[in-house]
């Protein structure tokens, strides 16, 4: 039998948004299959792109609202669970005022949907508490970009760059398990005679395709960069004439680096002065050559400086605004870009413009229909919110996050949650913190519904629904709407998310994240559309804007034209080891789980290629600490333990340690992790901290 319907869409997982088709089966079920002409993938998925239509299946997911009854989470219907939601968040902002509301998003939301959270927090609850798990992504990059070039978009080019420029150093990134359809750029690359150099203390499968690995220290990602710069003004290596020309604070910038010799970034970060020196020459001697960073540099207290000292290399050298040469921050979630552009984070409104910017309020409260004045400030970040739940913070609508496995200092915030006068909570599943509500509301997935989303490239694309959820299941836009009512807000909020995008377009028009030009139309026949992408003029057809791929080719988003140097200096980590706590323990991902794993958890292929945690040891602290492989051996910092199976390998540094951190229960890595905030992105240090590592006993 021939399949009933076939659908192109895109992926539910990370940010590359790779093309798929969706088919409904004549038996029954749902299939997913390759997409060959959507230029990311070009037909390639990784294992939880191919299985991602089994979270569709009514045995895995949220089929109806919840409420809390004695205890214990019960059915219930839609009415009930929207009344008792609106009733206590307005009698909680009766008794202590809309700031005692919050809100907390997350980067997996469409674009309609996360403008949408914003909009509904600052117009219908009145708070200015909101903010969203991409705080703990791609904040430390987005700050550092926009203090440089004017802008942040997570790549200024696209992918298909990649394989035609001369070199690219990668920070902190592997994307062999963590986005593996990327990989084939960089394999590309390196056919096309170009060399790849990987930045990571583990010896990752992304470090094993390089021509050059480097593996610092963690938390020493800043000093190697300014050794590296270091070295670039020593040999001569720099492009004065673009320094002159496009480009301010130089001077302080070289001096800052050149305080940074090669020995004493030998000595601070383990990478060898020979080493620094080859990576100089690959970097330097071809034409054209790229930096790209993810979660290694950009997760650490000194997250924003640590991306800047990797931007001041590519400007000393003329590697930024010009083809195929630039700096790119590898964007995580699956819309973390777009997340952050419309009015999620605490400092923004729609169109990333600044909430304390006067006429960026002026521009929204008008397509809004609001009082400027009536708009709140800024308020919490992600990290700073949750640490004030249950005091200042007595109320919470979660949407698409959560935070009790992928927060820092993971049982201090679930106790938080646990401290609310009330939670509620909007999810496909019931993750570990929909279990902690007091009302769980069902709410639609990908292939049940149609909205935009922005990918690491900045290309805006269209998911379009596929499938029909199941009976008992309302979108994300519905729920809003709905109580936006209950709390007298008639207006404003629809359901239809294409009426949203529209609204969305003219809030962001004139914004530095400009969709104006875009269309559902423009995105169903050009499969997707880079922003920025204003509207032209009245004259003129909305189409007459191709979108920006390449971005800073004749000048960048700055007030002069000119890109910033920022002078930066390297620090330690918030939390060096000592005598209790003599190890180093850094988090990442693996292969076939994403994020907090509340969703590939559930899928048994994947959990059959990655089980449960582990902890990574290096042979020589393996026998220092009596470990074989497969002992449960207990990882203790400052806030917590976590035990896990050992998993000993030579790819690690000897006084580093490493965990996943897609499990809850004993094994949740984020037990130990460490809250200290960068003070410009307010990013969480993920990636170090100070731990012990103990053999509990042999396994059984």
């Amino acid at each position: 039998m021939e399949p009933i319907a076939s659908t192109p869409t895109h992926c539910p997982y990370c940010a590359l948004q790779c093309g798929m088709n969706v088919t409904l089966l004549p038996q029954g079920g749902v299939e997913v299959t390759e997409r060959t002409d959507f230029p990311v993938n070009r037909g390639a998925l990784c294992g939880k792109g191919r299985t991602a239509a089994e979270v569709l299946s009514p045995a895995v997911r949220l089929t109806s609202p919840l409420v809390r009854s004695g205890g214990r989470l019960v059915e219930a219907g839609w009415a009930e669970a929207l009344d008792r939601i609106a009733e206590r968040l307005g009698s909680v902002r009766r008794e202590y005022g809309a700031d005692a509301l919050g809100v907390f998003g997350g980067g997996g939301l469409t674009n309609e949907k996360a403008y949408t959270l914003g909009k509904f927090a600052r117009v219908a609850l009145g708070t200015s508490q909101i903010d969203y798990n991409g705080r703990f992504c791609m904040s430390s990059a987005a700050a550092a970009g926009t203090k440089a070039f004017g802008l942040d978009r997570g790549l200024p080019f696209p992918l298909e760059d990649i394989p035609k420029t001369g070199c690219v150093i990668l920070v902190g990134s592997n994307l062999a398990e963590t986005m593996p359809p990327s990989l084939r750029f960089f394999t590309e690359l390196r056919e096309n005679g170009g060399t790849l150099i990987v930045v990571d203390p583990r010896r990752t499968r992304t470090a094993e395709q390089a021509d050059l690995h480097l593996a610092p220290r963690p938390g020493t990602d800043l000093a190697l960069a300014l050794g590296l710069l270091h070295l670039v003004v020593a040999e001569g290596r720099t492009d004065e004439e673009y320094i002159r020309e496009r480009t301010t604070g130089w001077e302080q910038a070289r001096a800052a680096a050149m305080a940074h010799w090669p020995e004493q970034v030998e000595r601070i970060t383990g990478v060898s002065v020979p080493q620094l020196r080859e990576a100089v020459r690959l970097f330097c001697e071809p034409e054209s050559a790229m930096v790209l960073t993810a979660r290694g540099p950009e997760q650490q207290s000194k997250g924003t400086d640590t991306v800047g000292a990797w931007i001041n290399l590519c400007l000393a050298t003329g590697r930024a605004g010009r083809p195929l040469s630039g700096y790119g921050c590898l964007t995580g979630q699956g819309n973390g870009q777009g997340g952050r552009e419309h009015g999620q984070k605490a400092d923004q409104l729609p169109g990333y413009r600044k909430l304390d910017d006067p006429q960026a309020r002026a521009h929204v409260a008008g397509v809004w229909g609001v009082d400027p004045d009536a708009l709140p400030g800024p308020g919490r970040s992600a990290y700073e919110l949750l640490d004030a739940l249950g005091t200042d913070i007595r109320a919470l609508l979660l949407m698409g996050s959560n935070p009790v496995v992928s927060a820092p200092r993971a049982a201090h915030v679930e106790e938080r949650l646990k401290s609310l006068d009330f939670l509620a909570v909007c999810d496909v599943v019931l993750s570990e913190t929909a279990e902690l509500a007091d009302v769980v509301l069902p709410v639609t997935q990908w292939a049940e519904e149609t909205g935009t989303t922005t990918s690491l490239e900045g290309r805006v694309l269209l998911r379009r629904q596929a499938v029909t959820p199941p009976p008992g299941v309302r979108s994300d836009l519905y729920v809003l709407h709905q109580l936006a009512a209950r709390l007298g807000v008639e207006k404003g909020f629809p359901t239809d998310p294409e009426e949203v995008f529209e609204e969305l377009r003219r809030a962001s028009a004139g914004g530095p994240a400009d969709y104006s030009g875009i269309t559902y139309g423009r995105l169903a026949e050009e499969n997707g559309v880079f922003w920025p992408c204003p509207q032209p003029a009245e004259d003129t057809p909305a189409e007459a804007h191709p979108g920006t791929p390449r971005l800073f080719l004749d000048r960048f988003a700055t007030e002069d034209g000119r890109a910033r140097f920022v002078a930066v200096a390297h620090r330690a980590t918030a939390e060096e080891p000592d005598a209790d706590f003599p190890l180093l323990l850094t988090t990442g991902r693996v292969v076939s789980q994403y994020q907090s794993g509340a969703q590939t958890r559930r899928v048994a292929e994947l959990n059959a290629a990655a089980p449960g945690p582990f902890v990574e040891l290096h042979p020589r602290l393996a026998a220092r600490i009596g470990a074989t492989e497969g002992d449960p051996v207990t990882v203790t910092s400052r806030r917590g333990r976590a035990t896990a199976p050992a998993r000993i390998t030579s790819a690690i540094r000897p006084d580093t340690v490493f965990m996943p951190f897609h499990w809850p229960g004993e094994g949740r890595a984020n037990t130990l992790t460490n809250p200290a905030l960068d003070p410009t992105s307010r990013m969480p240090e993920f990636k170090s901290c100070a731990v012990r590592v103990e053999v509990v006993g042999p396994r059984q």
